[in-house]
């Protein structure tokens, strides 16, 4: 059985993956730096959105 690549990660999944804590990610968010949905009361970043942020703070450091 093949595990399927989420399309989407939640808020704790992000703060894992760049090392930040919850209120610099809902920072991002707010600024529109980092791309989210909300279903509810449930907020998700796009795996897309996420790869974006990361590429955008690579090539302003470059």
């Amino acid at each position: 059985m093949t595990t399927a690549v989420p399309e989407v990660l939640t808020v704790e999944e992000v703060m894992a993956s760049l090392r930040m804590s919850r209120s610099k990610v809902y920072d991002l968010i707010r600024s529109k730096k980092l791309g989210s949905i909300t279903e509810g009361r449930s907020r998700r970043i796009p795996v897309e959105c996420l790869s974006t942020y990361i590429r955008t703070k690579i090539e302003e450091n470059a």
